[in-house]
C-alpha cells in the first residue's frame, strides 16, 4: 500500500529539483535553459496542486468534516503560489532576472514552510484519515499523470 505521503512527498523534491534548476539558469543569464526550466516547474507544481486539490483534500475533506481547516489554508496557499508562478513567467518573458529571482526568493519561502505543513501535518492526518482508501486515492492521482 502507498500512503498519501509516500506518494506526494517526493512529488514536492521532484518541484523543488525543477525549481531549482530554472532559478539557477535565470541566476546566469540563460533564458532558454530558464523559461524551458521553469515551464518545466510551473507544470510540475500545477500539476501537483490539482492531484491534491481535485483527488486527496475532497476526500480527507468528506471523511473528516473538515472543509475550514487544514485543506482550505493549504488551497489558499496554493493560489499565493500560482499568483507568484504567473509573476515569474511574466519575469522570464521579459528576461527580467531582478523581477524573477526577488519573485524565486518569495516563492521559495512559500514553497518550504508549504510543505513541511503538508508533509509533518496534513498528510500524516490523510493517511490516517483515508487508510482503508489509500491505493484507490493514490491510483487517482497517478492517472491524472
Amino acid at each position: 500500500m502507498t500512503t498519501i505521503s509516500d506518494f506526494l512527498a517526493p512529488d514536492h523534491q521532484r518541484c523543488d529539483n525543477l525549481f531549482a534548476a530554472a532559478e539557477a539558469a535565470a541566476a546566469h543569464g540563460d533564458w532558454d535553459n530558464a523559461a524551458s526550466g521553469f515551464s518545466h516547474f510551473q507544470d510540475a507544481l500545477l500539476h501537483h496542486f490539482a492531484m491534491e486539490e481535485g483527488v486527496m483534500f475532497p476526500a480527507f475533506e468528506a471523511r473528516t468534516g473538515m472543509t475550514q481547516g487544514p485543506t482550505a489554508m493549504m488551497r489558499s496557499e496554493h493560489r499565493q503560489m500560482t499568483d507568484l508562478l504567473s509573476q515569474m513567467a511574466d519575469a522570464v518573458a521579459r528576461k527580467d532576472s531582478d523581477g524573477f529571482l526577488g519573485d524565486a526568493d518569495t516563492l521559495l519561502i512559500i514553497m518550504q514552510q508549504h510543505n513541511m505543513k503538508e508533509e509533518q501535518m496534513l498528510y500524516q492526518m490523510a493517511d490516517q484519515a483515508l487508510a482503508g482508501e489509500l491505493d484507490d486515492l493514490v491510483e487517482r492521482m497517478r492517472a491524472m499523470n
